[in-house]
């Protein structure tokens, strides 16, 4: 159970961040226009704040709501097609989902064209398993003859998916809900994982055991082994640097360097 008066502390100076100590955080992923901002308006209304992320010029958008008694900060991302990050925006979006470690991360999918959406959504399944799906745009989805069969997507990937059409309101209830149960425990995930070639699986075998010990509970250890099968210099020193700033407000992280 971490320190939330630490936790918010980090938040505020790592990226920007102002969440009060009851707030759970709720991370709002997804690629552009795919009804992101919608979404968000629907949830938090005209409690909003805009900010900049710590040390970029890039805008965030924080948002509050209260779902039976129970506080939020929803902290809008840039819209990204992928974690494999080559913009700032792109870059801000994959650190704050691996390093702010919010309690949930809300993905926002097209209905109309799904497939290009999961690519993301698989990415961040391979970091963490508190994931809420919102398949948006249902409503479009419909005018083409798109059927999307929720249940069976959310038994695929293992974790809860609802069906929303965010400009009409609908399914805005459903998906409250699923985030609550998701922050009071009362969900179980079993996010589908990618699995590689027999070569990367076995690399990511024998790399395990070491990042496990280095990294503790404060990374997913198989994502940062594939991130350092990926070679991404400048991205294992983003790893290093994280895990060397949080010693600062958790004293039981290692301060270590992982290459």
């Amino acid at each position: 159970m971490r320190n939330k008066a630490s936790y918010g502390q980090y938040l505020k100076e790592f990226f920007g961040i102002n969440v009060n100590p009851h707030q759970s955080v709720i991370a709002l992923a997804g690629n552009p226009n795919v009804g992101k901002s919608t979404v968000f308006n629907a949830l938090t209304g005209l409690r909003q704040h805009t900010g900049n992320w710590a040390g970029k010029t890039v805008c965030n958008m924080q948002g509050n709501f209260v779902y039976k008694h129970k506080s939020f900060l929803l902290v809008d991302l840039p819209g990204t097609y992928s974690l494999l990050a080559h913009t700032l925006e792109e870059e801000i979006a994959r650190d704050f989902i691996c390093f702010g470690r919010p309690d949930i991360t809300l993905v926002v999918l097209d209905a109309t064209c799904l497939e290009r959406n999961l690519n993301l959504a698989l990415q961040i399944l391979e970091i963490t398993g508190r994931v809420v799906l919102c398949v948006n745009l249902l409503d479009e989805a419909e005018k083409k003859k798109i059927y999307i069969d929720i249940p069976e997507l959310e038994t695929e990937l293992g974790v809860p998916v609802v069906g929303t059409a965010a400009r009409k309101g609908e399914g805005l209830e459903n998906l409250l809900e699923a985030l609550y149960r998701m922050v009071m425990g009362a969900s179980s995930t079993e996010p589908r994982q990618i699995i590689y070639s027999q070569e990367v699986e076995e690399a990511i075998q024998q790399l395990m055991p070491e990042i496990q010990f280095l990294v503790g509970d404060q990374l997913n250890p198989r994502w940062v082994a594939l991130r350092l099968l990926d070679s991404d210099r400048s991205f294992i020193e983003r790893i290093s640097f994280y895990l060397s700033y949080r010693q600062s407000y958790f004293p039981s992280t290692p301060e270590v360097a992982i290459w």
